[in-house]
């Protein structure tokens, strides 16, 4: 994770045993994908139900390339969720599977090749700042900055543009880099002729 974990409490007194279930699960989150740029959580106990009693609130807001995933576990309204320890699993579970989903859409519109240049979609484009990110054929998210796309064509590239790069050689602070990102035309790419798969 680029930035440390963000958590804020609301009318709930945490334990020190609370508080390391959130970063414990925080962590997990990175085993399904190591491309998470920023992580917060919000902990609430905002009403007192008559029916249930006193639910739990739990929000969990996660940064990946291009997107933030979010999600928010008082709209089950579900009773378990008196039980603070159960509503944060159940949001981490729910962010599980929101990520899980993120990274096979993603992974579905990359192309695959078998051999040639390396191929990537643009997941994040910041023309302001003269920066972007790519997430590659073999799942890397590369940086590449305005002066590494061939042709001038920086300010046309879109999020899920398809373009071929050449990733820099040697260690980087914000991981790899593209020394040259040249974008795929329309008439060079056409997803329905993705080869097969074996």
């Amino acid at each position: 994770m680029q930035t440390p974990i963000e958590v804020a409490f609301k009318h709930v007194d945490p334990t020190d045993e609370i508080k390391a279930l959130i970063l414990e699960k925080a962590d997990q989150l990175e085993t399904y994908y190591d491309g998470i740029t920023s992580c917060h959580v919000y902990v609430r106990a905002p009403h007192q139900s008559q029916r249930k009693g006193n639910l739990y609130e739990v929000t969990v807001e996660v940064r990946v390339p291009g997107t933030e995933l979010v999600v928010r576990n008082d709209m089950d309204d579900v009773a378990e969720h008196e039980h603070l320890r159960v509503a944060i699993c159940d949001a981490f579970a729910a962010m599980t599977t929101e990520l899980k989903r993120w990274k096979a859409q993603i992974r579905d519109e990359v192309k695959t090749t078998d051999g040639g240049p390396l191929q990537g979609k643009v997941v994040e484009i910041r023309h302001d700042e003269d920066f972007g990110q790519i997430i590659a054929t073999d799942q890397r998210i590369v940086y590449f900055h305005r002066n590494s796309v061939v042709d001038g064509s920086f300010d046309e590239l879109q999020p899920r543009d398809t373009v071929e790069l050449v990733v820099q050689t040697g260690e980087s602070a914000i991981g790899p880099q593209a020394s040259t990102v040249r974008r795929i035309g329309a008439l060079e790419f056409n997803p329905a002729t993705k080869p097969s798969r074996r």
